[in-house]
């Protein structure tokens, strides 16, 4: 639940509503006024949004309990019930004959992921899948790789380097093995109610691939189980994980009602379905709820899927999708680098410039980057060829997290194509070449440009992979000037432990190329005293990036590969070089380095840095 209210007074949690999990306070001259759980609008954004809002504090109450044991068994029990006689009796129904359209695919595929399955192997993220000994029964791949298999996106891949004749037999194949194996069967991966929804977006907009063949016994077979998973979602898609999951599911329920003959209520409840799934799944300024760069770029790519349907059977597209897209596109746009590809939040793929471009061009949403998501939790500093993006919010709730990273207040820089300090990322898309314990290692704080207590997370990141107790509380403040940006944030990520709070202050030039900063600790009020402790602020470098340590120990020049030069220095701490490293968008570590600047803190301590542009 979201909650407006002044800066000051500071609402309390006696003041807090029964089961409010969270609560975002803007500085407005407004009265307190309660709001539903979700925080999207449904509506455009205007000119006013694209403003810098002076002040903001984020608040994560109740952010480190994930589901309940409740919860846990009854999503266990549910999953049971789908092998249960009445479901599968749920799931009867007539054979539907043909699609009442076939849409276009607005998304251009991987080139190389297409040629890969043309070559006889599935290819994701540097995974390998032999479709020659593919056996779903005994299907030996990483969850990602799962994931991409069964929800046919590796048609559009396909589609987007052969012909007809030169593709349907490839994919029939596939078909064939997955019919067999699942089209009666319920199982939990690939029945769940995303994948689903992903199968009959994918599966209807590239049906020339899998629906050519004379064999009326196995048409019939594909377009029975495009009829089954329908149903499954009728009764399944508000099951789905909060998010962007939920909307898969139901963008495809959509889909199907209206491309799938049968129940003629389908399409109305699936859109009533699709409108609270966004409501829910969205921030007020566009961002997923998970607060991935990743699930943003899913969100609007299957968002322009699905009013391609629309425009299939010359229907009205949902003002609320046309909404959604609107004020999504913005925010995906405003975590991009100067190079067009993803920044690596929250464990997300640095995907690379085609990829966004491909989504963004599929949306017909022509905008600028957002350059403050406010609710979402990003803040965008751009000046000459530099551009500064700024996680300045906790991280997301746990019960909604996949992956969320303890990465409050942490920055990635690059200059022009370059990019120049970075996340370590990859740990949300698993990869087979990223073991489990490296994944978990990256969603750390250490992992991030920004300051580690006592290498210390500032949100505990369980062993299970939730999150838990930490930062609770980020105040920003923002200006825009003819001097330049300037960002002030704080978050309390530390109080509890060390009795301090962690407070960052950026500033970037008017040309872009000068970016400094201050990093400070206080001690947190209400709080005993804090210990001598020791705290490190990190930069973690791009591959490509050289450096060189000036004699004094306080700077370093920093060439990058076919790039400009930068120069750093730091005051209030000592500087060392230590090993990083990058995952790129194949899921493959790169080693790299970053700048360690270390000191002490005796109850508040103070270091200063400056990045400076050189020729």
């Amino acid at each position: 639940m979201t909650v407006e209210t002044p800066l000051e007074p500071f609402p309390t949690g006696r003041n807090r509503p029964a089961g409010q999990e969270r609560l975002a306070t803007n500085h407005s001259e407004r009265a307190p006024t309660e709001k539903p759980e979700a925080t999207f609008s449904g509506r455009a954004p205007d000119a006013a949004a694209d403003g810098i809002e002076q002040g903001k504090r984020l608040i994560r109450l109740g952010g480190d309990k994930g589901l309940s044991l409740a919860e846990r068994i009854a999503n266990r029990l549910l999953r049971l019930t789908w092998r249960s006689p009445l479901h599968a009796l749920r799931l009867k129904g007539r054979y539907p004959l043909k699609l009442l359209a076939v849409p276009d695919d607005p998304v251009i595929g991987d080139v190389k992921a297409g040629q890969a399955i043309l070559a006889g192997h599935l290819l994701y993220r540097g995974e390998t899948l032999e479709l020659k000994t593919l056996d779903f029964a005994k299907l030996d791949a990483s969850d990602g790789m799962a994931r991409y298999l069964h929800s046919f996106q590796w048609l559009r891949d396909l589609s987007t380097v052969a012909t007809r004749e030169q593709g349907a037999p490839i994919a029939e194949k596939v078909m064939r093995k997955w019919t067999q194996r699942h089209a009666e069967q319920v199982s939990d991966l690939a029945w769940r109610p995303s994948l689903w929804g992903k199968r009959i977006l994918f599966g209807t907009a590239h049906a020339p691939l899998i629906l050519s063949s004379g064999d009326l016994v196995y048409r019939s077979a594909v377009l029975n189980a495009l009829a089954r998973g329908a149903r499954h979602l009728d009764r399944g898609a508000d099951k789905a994980e909060q998010g962007v999951p939920r909307i898969a599911a139901w963008a495809g329920l959509a889909a199907a009602g209206l491309l799938i003959p049968g129940d003629g209520k389908r399409r109305e409840n699936a859109e009533a379905g699709l409108a609270r799934a966004l409501t829910t799944g969205m921030s007020s300024d566009g961002g997923v709820i998970c607060r991935s760069p990743s699930g943003q770029l899913e969100l609007v790519m299957l968002l322009s899927m699905l009013r391609a349907v629309y425009d299939a059977r010359r229907q009205e597209v949902p003002a609320q999708v046309d909404a959604a897209l609107a004020q999504a596109v913005p925010a995906l746009l405003g975590v991009t680098h100067g190079d067009g590809g993803l920044a690596s939040w929250q464990g997300s793929a640095p995907w690379p410039a085609e990829r966004v471009q491909a989504v963004v061009e599929a949306s017909g949403i022509r905008t600028r980057p957002q350059p403050q998501a406010r609710d979402w939790g990003y803040q965008r500093m751009a000046a000459g060829h530099s551009i500064v993006i700024v996680d300045a919010a906790p991280p997301p709730l746990s019960r909604l997290n996949v992956g969320g990273c303890a990465s409050t207040l942490a920055l990635e820089m690059s200059d022009g194509a370059h990019r120049l300090i970075v996340s370590c990322g990859g740990s949300r898309e698993t990869s087979a070449l990223i073991p489990a314990k490296l994944a978990h290692g990256l969603r750390s704080t250490a992992a991030h440009s920004t300051l580690v207590v006592h290498d210390n997370n500032s949100t505990a990141i369980h062993n299970d992979g939730s999150l838990g107790r930490g930062v609770t509380e980020v105040e920003m403040h923002r200006q825009e000037s003819d001097t330049g940006s300037r960002l002030e944030a704080s978050h309390d990520g530390y109080a509890r432990r060390f009795a301090v709070i962690h407070r960052r202050s950026l500033a970037l030039s008017p040309d872009g190329r000068e970016f400094s900063g201050e990093d400070s600790l206080a001690p947190a009020p209400g709080r005993k005293r804090p210990h001598q402790t020791p705290f490190a602020i990190r930069f973690h470098l791009a591959p490509g990036v050289e450096v060189s340590s000036t004699a004094d120990g306080l700077g370093a020049v920093l060439r990058i590969a076919h790039g400009p030069m930068w120069q750093f220095r730091c005051r209030g701490g000592t500087l060392a070089v230590e090993d990083s490293l990058w995952v790129d968008a194949d899921g493959r570590p790169h080693p790299t380095v970053q700048l360690v600047v270390s000191a002490e803190a005796a109850g508040s301590a103070t270091v200063n840095w400056t990045f400076k542009r050189a020729g």
